[in-house]
């Protein structure tokens, strides 16, 4: 990936976004504008974030967008919270919850099947992937099934104790899992092979100012994601609720589009060959989902008075242990193949289904 300098449509696109912003309250045909504004935004969000990661190298990069995505995807959702009010309190739940069934059976699929297409057997280094899916693991049940069977409060609800001390764990495990990540064994996270990190068979590495000036327009994109599907957000409730659709595929819908930069970038780093580079960005893109929300929105929640909904229901209780155990036993070995990608695709074709057919 030779980069010289940005192209001119990767900073255009940005500010045409954020120009599409003025005409948000229009409503009608204009949503049409919005959503082709929304994915200009996403394809620059992805080109700047590949600048940086191919400037600063794993795991840098990929920590970087994942990062920048998860606090934007966080600020949307304190703000629908604090809109909502009372009303909202499951919303960071199902944001969440939408969030890890999406990237784990979405995102890592669709990477492991158009992988499995183009290279029939792709490796990577089981250590990292191995730390990435026990934190996961354990932020996954302790924030959206250990709610349910605390007796403190009745509910899928956290005491104040209970939330102050689920939000500072989840913010030390993700810490020590970013140590882990950038300093203490960095090599768990880095492409296997020489081709991977051998800077002779590598294109030049953009310039600081260049680097510098994509890292300011990836922040600029991704803001411009959030915000436009912060506006797109109350014409698809309107017509989801004219369709009588339950209300957590309002939080399908919004991961969805903040994780399309991120997902997007992944699946194009699994065609390169690339599979250690889309694994360290989906699965810390989850962890950091979980790690940096709940503390989030447990502050909001505490400070304004709303019980917090965290406990997911039976049903999406089985969904995300069994993305848990699949993704663990499909990870495990280090190598991958079409069947992987395909399994995952298909809990997530079960998880869309049973969510608009509850």
């Amino acid at each position: 990936m030779a980069i010289a300098r940005n192209p001119i449509w990767t900073w255009a696109g940005p500010l045409a976004g954020w120009l599409t912003l003025l005409g948000a309250g229009l409503g009608g045909g204009f949503v049409v504008v919005l959503v082709l504004a929304l994915g200009t935004c996403v394809l620059a969000a992805v080109h700047h974030a590949e600048v940086i990661a191919h400037r600063t190298g794993e795991p840098y990069g990929t920590l970087v967008l994942a990062l920048a995505v998860t606090v934007i995807e966080v600020a949307l959702i304190v703000s629908l919270m604090v809109s909502g009010g009372p009303l909202a309190t499951a919303l960071a739940r199902d944001t969440i919850f939408a969030a890890v069934m999406l990237i784990l059976n979405g995102i890592v699929g669709t990477c492991l099947l158009v992988g499995g297409v183009w290279h029939r057997e792709q490796t990577f280094d089981t250590r990292g992937v191995s730390s990435a899916m026990a934190v996961l693991a354990a932020l996954s049940v302790l924030t959206l099934v250990l709610p349910n069977y605390t007796t403190s409060i009745s509910g899928p609800y956290y005491s104040p104790g209970q939330l102050i001390a689920v939000a500072f764990v989840s913010l030390a495990l993700y810490a020590t899992f970013v140590l882990v990540q950038t300093v203490r064994h960095r090599g768990y996270f880095l492409p296997e092979g020489d081709a991977a990190t051998d800077e002779s068979v590598q294109a030049p590495k953009p310039t600081n100012r260049t680097t510098a000036a994509s890292g300011a327009l990836l922040l600029a994109s991704l803001g411009a994601v959030v915000l436009l599907a912060k506006a797109i957000a109350p014409t698809l409730e309107a017509i989801l609720q004219g369709a009588g659709a339950p209300k957590a595929v309002v939080g399908v819908i919004i991961a969805a589009m903040v994780l399309l930069p991120e997902g997007l970038a992944a699946v194009r780093a699994a065609r390169a060959n690339r599979i250690q580079t889309s694994l360290n960005l989906a699965l810390g893109s989850a962890l950091a989902s979980i790690a940096l929300t709940i503390p989030t929105v447990a502050i909001v929640s505490l400070v304004a008075g709303w019980p917090l909904i965290l406990g997911l229901d039976g049903k999406s209780t089985v969904l995300l242990a069994l993305s848990l155990l699949v993704a663990t036993l499909a990870l495990s070995t280090g190598r991958t193949t079409v069947l992987q990608g395909a399994v995952h695709l298909v809990i997530l074709a079960v998880y869309l289904v049973t969510t608009l057919i509850p």
